[in-house]
């Protein structure tokens, strides 16, 4: 039997939810209810300082205005420490993850050394300063802890929008951490332990996320979870040409008719828009995707 269809969406509360956040939101309601499952909303509170004090409670009121209301209770991920710790020991003791003592100079100035510096605009990618086999830590206190990237171990997966996908991510990311430095936990780790905690099944969030996929996958796979389907949005993007944000000037969105947001963000996913609910999105959306149950096993 087919495990019974959980969706999600996850928004993290460091603003108002804007014309972009609509559209994941909006994606994922639909995709389960064209599969005639469950709905959640998780609140992604984990990087505190960036959070907004009461955006949380205005992101559950702007969804609601819009009709979209999670069909459990709420779940924030400031309550869920104790849940990232055990995976973080699980991983620990597996020699999946370790303890590292790099500030992001002496990640540049390693980078430089062995002559593969950052380029402008990209992320560092982690060359292993601390992993045990090349010494540890060597007596210099920890900052952070990373999740040990297999050395050859290319993930493939399927993006039921975007077709197939992959990424060596030990060459991409190297080693990603999964414990900040300022005792934070880090996104990759958090949201798969959240995401099978909830039993979901089915991700559905922007396309801006799909880089994350492969190192979430390898998570997934040293802690003994299931790797759920995923479909990636197609982005709002501002002014610049870059992914809508606060940074560039989104705006909250404007609900004083929530029918007028919807279109809009149904228009993004190619939808027709509607004369006053969402049921004709629904309609298309299950027509394009409902029959499309993605497995959920990954290569």
């Amino acid at each position: 039997m087919r495990t019974p269809y959980r969706g999600r969406f996850a928004p993290s509360p460091t603003g108002p939810l804007h014309a972009g956040s609509l559209v994941a939101a909006l994606a994922s309601w639909l995709d389960a209810r064209a599969h005639q499952g469950v709905w959640l909303v998780r609140i992604e509170d984990v990087d505190g300082p960036r959070c907004v004090p009461g955006a949380d409670r205005l992101i559950l009121d702007q969804l609601t205005a819009c009709g979209l209301v999670s069909d459990e209770p709420v779940q924030w991920q400031s309550m869920r420490g104790d849940a990232y710790e055990a995976a973080l020991q699980r991983l620990v003791a597996q020699g999946d993850a370790y303890p590292c003592a790099c500030s992001r100079q002496d990640i540049e100035l390693a980078l430089l050394a062995a002559g593969t510096p950052r380029e402008r605009h990209q992320a560092a990618i982690y060359p292993g300063t601390c992993r045990p086999e090349r010494g540890g830590l060597r007596g210099r206190p920890a900052r952070a802890w990373r999740f040990r990237a297999p050395l050859r171990a290319r993930v493939d997966w399927a993006d039921r929008r975007l077709g197939p996908q992959t990424q060596d991510v030990a060459r991409a990311v190297g080693d990603f951490i999964i414990k900040r430095a300022d005792g934070l936990w880090a996104y990759q780790l958090a949201v798969v332990v959240d995401d099978a905690a909830q039993g979901i099944t089915h991700v559905v969030r922007g396309e801006d996320l799909a880089d994350n996929t492969a190192r979430q996958i390898l998570l997934q796979r040293a802690l003994g979870l299931t790797t759920p389907a995923y479909l990636h949005t197609p982005l709002v993007l501002g002014p610049n040409g870059e992914k809508l944000s606060k940074q560039n000037g989104a705006q909250a969105l404007a609900l004083g008719d929530p029918v007028v947001a919807l279109n809009a963000a149904a228009r993004v996913l190619d939808l027709p828009a509607s004369s006053g609910s969402v049921a004709e999105a629904l309609a298309h959306w299950t027509a394009r995707w409902g029959a499309r149950w993605a497995t959920r096993r990954s290569a």
